[in-house]
């Protein structure tokens, strides 16, 4: 009889820690979907190095697009300052959300569409990792085209 006591507190207390873990990823995957929104926002104002703020500032950051991976958050930063050089050519971002899975409690990868609404519109595909570090989340890389 203790051994089954034992054992259904066991499966109970396994169970709260499991239900207590399914709630997390969905508050953990609207907070990186509200960071884009933020990162949307920015953007939308002109502000690149707002825009920014939601990626890694390190040299291990990676940005891969039509020409090749570029490496760390300033020269990520520099390279968007010289694409964009005004408001003009930023024009309207908009970001699409396809998918926002949490593959772990520091991990979420993210596939979207992303679109902007200018002179000469442009669009296409993303997909992100974000990473949560020192308690934030950031992207740590970011595949567009």
């Amino acid at each position: 009889m203790k051994h089954l006591f034992l054992l259904t507190a066991l499966l109970l207390t396994m169970w709260q820690a499991a239900c207590a873990q399914a709630k997390i990823p969905g508050a953990e995957t609207n907070r990186v979907k509200e960071l884009m929104a933020e990162q949307e926002l920015s953007w939308n104002r002109g502000d690149i190095p707002g825009f920014m703020e939601h990626y890694w500032k390190s040299d291990s950051l990676k940005f891969i697009g039509s020409k090749g991976i570029t490496y760390g958050w300033q020269k990520t930063l520099d390279n968007y300052l010289k694409g964009y050089p005004d408001k003009e050519a930023m024009g309207v971002l908009t970001f699409d959300v396809l998918e926002c899975t949490q593959l772990s409690p520091t991990a979420i990868y993210v596939i979207g569409k992303w679109s902007l609404k200018k002179e000469k519109p442009a669009g296409g595909h993303f997909t992100l990792l974000w990473r949560k570090i020192k308690g934030a989340w950031v992207i740590v890389a970011d595949h567009t085209s």
